[in-house]
């Protein structure tokens, strides 16, 4: 594991030598954007680094309803609320969710949404989407339904089609971790809501939940779904006695779309040329222009790490296979792309020869 001096986004420092850096969450590279930081240092001078109180105390900050009406507005949901991370807003919603409740979760749904660790669920998307029909049925009371938007991990696309072939007869709620989606992928990034709330019917309550800290390199997270389930969690004590996202962060959010905007344009672009320089050596796992490239070339790994970091870890415990994957951001040149596609080639053809 490289010990990180530095870390600009593009590249990391470790060990005294910069290495081109292919991996990590920040996917538009808002965690070095200059703009955004200008933003954030623009709403520090009116609202200070963080608020020290509840959202809920006898005085009320303006920019937590201006940057909440603007992401309701985004995803084509009824309300949204902001937690301080993706984290809490998962664990506020799965903890107020009424008990009695029947709780079925899809394959490697994100910790943040579990109850206990036995949530965990490594089964194949496919096999448990045949068997949801069954075990709806046998379920008891309402139902909740508990996933990924999409496999980050294996860059995999989750297909949604069975929302609408859910039975009728049950009242079903859907939530949906889009963490690695929201701010990413879909118009203007709106993440999954609006393709799933096209399929679900009137019985399938949709909830999606969120951190703003990947793509959108925000502090916080939040809560997309019906008002009255917005209303239900504003009362609870995990948004009572929670601190708030910093609101600095929330008015860069604001005032930052014509920057994430050009973000996603040019990280369309880097994937793009990624896809084009690789598509021959067969080794990536892909989808449409989502910038996660999984390989089940382990050694890659090494073969990189003298000028490049990629990511490369044991998944879901130390035991597991390593999950290795090139990651793509906003912030890396065409020169970046093209010496990664370069060192690929050059290890592909060495793998052949020994192969």
């Amino acid at each position: 594991m490289a010990v990180v001096e530095a870390l600009t986004g593009r590249t990391v420092v470790a060990d005294g030598k910069e290495l081109l850096y292919f991996s990590g969450t920040s996917y538009l590279g808002m965690c070095k954007n200059s703009q955004l930081e200008a933003l954030i240092y623009e709403g520090s001078k009116s609202y200070g680094t963080t608020y020290s109180s509840s959202r809920n105390s006898n005085l009320k900050l303006a920019v937590y309803d201006e940057a909440e009406d603007m992401l309701a507005a985004l995803a084509g949901a009824e309300a949204a609320l902001t937690f301080s991370s993706g984290y809490l807003a998962g664990q506020a919603l799965i903890r107020t969710i009424a008990k009695g409740q029947t709780f079925i979760y899809a394959p490697d749904a994100h910790p943040a949404v579990w109850r206990t660790a036995a949530d965990a669920n490594h089964q194949d998307y496919t096999s448990w989407v045949a068997s949801l029909p069954e075990s709806i049925k046998h379920s008891r009371g309402e139902v909740v339904l508990v996933m990924n938007s999409v496999d980050p991990l294996r860059a995999k696309k989750y297909d949604f089609s069975w929302v609408s072939q859910l039975p009728t007869n049950r009242n079903i709620t859907l939530v949906v971790d889009d963490s690695h989606g929201f701010g990413l992928l879909g118009d203007n990034g709106a993440g999954v809501y609006p393709a799933l709330k096209k399929l679900a019917k009137l019985n399938v309550e949709l909830i999606v939940v969120a951190s703003m800290g990947k793509a959108l390199g925000i502090a916080g997270g939040v809560v997309l779904g019906p008002s009255s389930r917005i209303n239900s969690l504003r009362k609870s004590p995990y948004f009572v006695g929670g601190s708030p996202a910093p609101p600095a962060y929330l008015y860069a959010f604001v005032h930052a779309q014509d920057t994430f905007a050009q973000a996603r344009q040019q990280l369309e672009r880097n994937v793009l040329q990624f896809q084009q320089l690789v598509s021959g050596c067969g080794f990536f796992d892909c989808f449409d222009s989502y910038p996660v490239f999984y390989t089940k070339e382990h050694s890659l790994y090494y073969a990189l790490e003298e000028d490049v970091i990629i990511s490369c870890f044991s998944y879901p415990d130390p035991e597991s296979e390593p999950i290795t994957r090139v990651v793509l951001n906003s912030l890396h040149t065409s020169e970046d792309i093209a010496f990664l596609a370069a060192k690929i080639e050059k290890y592909r053809v060495g793998e052949k020869l020994v192969r």
